[in-house]
């Protein structure tokens, strides 16, 4: 802990910066000119700040230029560009009067013509707004809306503002539409074949992505997304962790002024949901308030066939399981910003999710021994799958000149899980002949704290250096009851007694990151990432020894933009991947005795090398994004499966550190303007995978094992804008089969279609959307063996829908500029939500 704390001590030094598509420059750079008629701006202390808005949309106005002329000469003699706020700042300016031109494509240009600058003067123009209208340019219409699809220097961004059919769903519906991410039917989510990743809401963690991402998705309402980034290279300002990459998930946020309130809502015949956005702003205070709550109900069904050979037997296991679940996610914020001064800001942020998950099944379980029939029964299962999780963030920025400022940032997240069940053993006449019970409650918590500086050296380079702590402390209470009849009551099972976990990992780290920028259009983005790790845990009766361990991560991004359409990009990282509360969880579950999971609280974590070469570019009214990757896993958390020593037939899943993982492979990407109103998008994504990990033969000893394959995935996206404010999408994805290091699990595919008309007034819309409208659910089957056992998996999952959309919003608003803020942002720990591909049969996966 003294290191840690010296190590928090230390301040280091680094840069941010940021590359555009070609054509959009980074911001608040000085506008560079060949014009003839330039010329060098006379230099003094005056300066000219504004904003430049969407006039119809209200939104900002990326990368709006800024033209500086003098009335005396009539040239341009300087310049700048808007950043992704819209806000523009040209400064060193001498006295004297001037015109400024501000212009975009798409939009008509406005034009001051008498600005009169005193010496030392600072001129607000306030909000800038201009008109959209469309031109066409060398056989391309632009338009002043934002593209589908953006990238930057070391991510890639959809905008999920421009998806129809994501309304009345959850985060899940919208990032299965994202280049790169793969979301399966049961939410897990893979970035280019790799589940261990991170994912963060405005940039900030939150606990309950420690126990699962795909239930923490299904709390976030798709309509409140803006944007999604797909971080593959993440700097060294970015916590280590999150081997396959990090998923940034961007949510609308309001700079109106007055009162508004959106309401959001739809109902199908698989979910329903309800969501409610309210602010208000005046001058320097805001405030927002939202709550989304989703119902889904749906059932499920599966099978499963098991052999193992144990004893010089062969046991056999024939299992059928039907059920029925329930569900309700619900999500509630409140935010507060204040403007201390000019240059400084506090913002603060509460952030409540609920999850409440039930599942009712009937299971019907035949045991063989050397194919005669030792045993039928029959089971009632219920699961309880409940949680509740609280993030509080207080983050101040002090802003010294455009692109140096100094930020603090804290956050105290929570997370309480119970994930319970009741397993009861029926006789023929459906009595009660015993019952079983599990509980287990687990608490996650966690507090952060990170300081960043940074700022210009000159006018092409960017330091910046941080500092970070985190605090976490996990707990798990775990115990098994018995009871015999119906109306017994329970007490301790002897053969799987009670325990618990008490896990406490602290984090310390400091980062320095450089950008330096040349004048032949390289961009040279370097930083490097120290990180010391601290844990101290024990179970009921001892103490467990983990060792702490400190990793340096180096990153390192390369652009160059060849000629006005194209960039080509290198980039090499280093990541970690800490295991996740359900890894370390010793709890025994046996929820299906056939097929029992526990987690394992010695796992250390893995190393990943990540190596990427891209190339992007646009012809004419198309933009391609080709990339490669490699990257190479060691010490690898791997699932290992095992035959119970105490039940017959039964197969045992934890998690060791065993394993090596080699992947490559490549995605491309296209984004096609069809006609100014009609887009087509779409891409492949071809991953080879290599697995070596460690299994045991008959005799219980263990050998080394692999497996190998290619995997493909793909997507379709069409868009058309039709007269009326009609306007219509569809949608396509799949999957072929997923490599396991013991087996494989079956392909998928899915689509969906979506109709939406706005309303004249632009205040509101009404939708129809359809998922898997033409079939009855799909089946996904895993097929996994080895020396001792063999086993097939198939679920049945119904995720047919159809569902009605509405939105509306109410309030009289006018624009005020948007507050900067920072968050923490904790990417650091694996999740087990997707690190599973494959599920137990317990009543077919959780529905979507």
């Amino acid at each position: 802990m003294k290191n840690i704390l010296i190590l928090l001590l230390l301040l280091w030094t680094g840069t941010v910066a940021q590359a555009q598509i070609p054509g959009n420059p980074p911001a608040d750079t000085k506008l560079r000119t060949n014009n003839a008629s330039a010329e060098a701006a006379p230099k003094g202390n005056a300066k000219i700040t504004g904003y430049v808005i969407d006039s119809s949309a209200t939104q900002a106005v990326e990368f709006a230029n800024i033209v500086l002329i003098s009335k005396a000469t009539n040239k341009a003699v300087d310049g700048t560009v808007a950043d992704e706020k819209g806000k523009f700042t040209l400064k060193g300016l001498a006295a004297g009067n001037y015109k400024i031109q501000i212009s975009f494509v798409g939009f008509t240009t406005k034009t001051f013509d008498n600005v009169s600058l005193k010496k030392g003067e600072d001129k607000d123009l306030g909000v800038v707004r201009l008109a959209s209208t469309t031109q066409q340019l060398a056989e391309v219409t632009v338009t002043g809306t934002k593209s589908l699809i953006e990238e930057k220097v070391d991510r890639l961004v959809f905008n999920a503002e421009k998806d129809l059919t994501a309304k009345g769903g959850d985060a899940a519906d919208v990032l299965k539409k994202v280049p790169m991410l793969t979301v399966d039917l049961d939410g897990n989510v893979s970035l280019r074949g790799s589940s261990n990743i991170r994912v963060l809401i405005n940039n900030k963690p939150s606990t309950i992505m420690a126990s699962s991402v795909a239930d923490a998705l299904k709390q976030i309402p798709a309509d409140m997304i803006k944007s999604v980034e797909v971080i593959t290279s993440p700097s060294a300002k970015y916590d280590a962790e999150g081997s396959g990459g990090i998923i940034n998930i961007i949510t609308k946020k309001t700079t109106l002024e007055g009162l508004t309130l959106n309401i959001d809502s739809g109902a199908g015949n698989r979910s329903s949901n309800l969501g409610l956005n309210g602010s208000y702003r005046k001058g320097k205070m805001g405030f927002s308030l939202s709550g989304f709550g989703r119902a889904f109900y749906n059932p499920a069904s599966g099978t499963l066939t098991q052999s193992t050979l144990q004893d010089n037997a062969v046991n056999k296991t024939v299992q059928k399981t039907d059920a029925f679940d329930n569900g309700m996610f619900g999500q509630y914020t409140l935010g507060f910003d204040y403007d201390i001064a000019k240059n400084q800001s506090l913002s603060a942020s509460a952030r409540l999710g609920v999850r409440n998950f039930s599942r009712d099944q009937s299971q019907w379980t035949s045991l063989y021994k050397n194919d005669i029939l030792q045993s039928n029964t029959d089971k009632d299962i219920s699961t309880s799958d409940l949680s509740n999780s609280i993030d509080l963030n207080i983050d101040y920025v002090r802003t010294f000149k455009p692109q140096q400022e100094w930020s603090v940032s804290t956050q105290y997240s929570q997370n309480n899980l119970t994930n319970n069940f009741t397993s009861d053993l029926l006789g023929t006449a459906n009595d009660i002949l015993s019952r079983q019970k599990n509980i287990n409650n687990n608490t996650n918590k966690e507090f952060t704290i990170q300081t960043d500086y940074q700022t210009p050296i000159g006018k092409n380079q960017l330091i910046e250096f941080g500092g970070k702590g985190i605090f976490r402390q996990v707990n798990s209470n775990y115990q098994y009851l018995f009871a015999t009849g119906s109306n017994a009551d329970f007490s301790s099972d002897a053969t799987r007694p009670s325990g618990l976990l008490n896990y406490k990992q602290s984090v310390a780290a400091a980062y320095l990151s450089y950008t330096y920028t040349t004048a032949n259009k390289y961009t040279f983005k370097l930083g490097t990432r120290y990180e010391l790790t601290d844990i101290k845990a024990n179970d009921a009766e001892k103490t467990i020894t983990i060792p702490s361990y400190s990793n340096w991560v180096p990153s390192i991004n390369i652009s160059k933009s060849l000629g006005e359409a194209t960039t080509l990009k290198f980039a090499y990282n280093r990541r970690i991947q800490r295991p996740g509360l359900q890894q370390l969880n010793p709890n025994f579950n046996a929820a299906n005795s056939q097929d029992i999971r526990v987690g394992n609280p010695n796992l250390s974590p893995e190393l990943t090398n990540n190596f990427e070469l891209g190339l992007s570019t646009n012809i004419k009214k198309t933009y391609i994004n080709f990339s490669t990757f490699v990257r190479q896993t060691n010490n690898s958390i791997t699932q290992v499966r095992q035959l119970s020593d105490t039940l017959a037939g039964s197969v045992i899943t934890t998690f060791q550190n065993i394993g090596k993982q080699q992947d490559y492979g490549a995605n491309l990407f296209a984004n096609v303007f069809i006609t100014p109103k009609w887009t087509l998008n779409g891409g492949l994504d071809l991953l080879h995978t290599y697995l070596e990990g460690q299994a045991q033969d008959i005799n219980g000893l263990s050998y080394t094992t692999n497996n190998s394959g290619w995997i493909l995935g793909g997507r379709l996206m069409s868009q058309i804008q039709l007269p009326s404010n009609w306007a219509v999408q569809a949608f396509g994805f799949f999957r072929s089969k997923q490599i396991q290091l013991q087996g494989t699990q079956t392909g998928f595919y899915m689509y969906s279609l979506g109709l939406r008309r706005d309303f004249n007034n632009k205040k509101g819309s009404i939708g129809l959307a359809a998922e898997n409208f033409l079939t009855n659910g799909f089946v996904m089957g895993t097929n996994l063996s080895s020396a001792q056992f063999q086993q097939t998996n198939e679920n049945r999952i119904y995720n047919s829908s159809v569902k009605i959309t509405f939105s509306y919003k109410i309030g009289k608003m006018s624009f005020a500029a948007p507050k900067k803020t920072k968050s923490v942002s904790n990417d650091d720990v694996k999740s087990d939500g997707g690190s599973d591909q494959s599920t137990s049969n317990s009543g077919g996966n959780r529905p979507r």
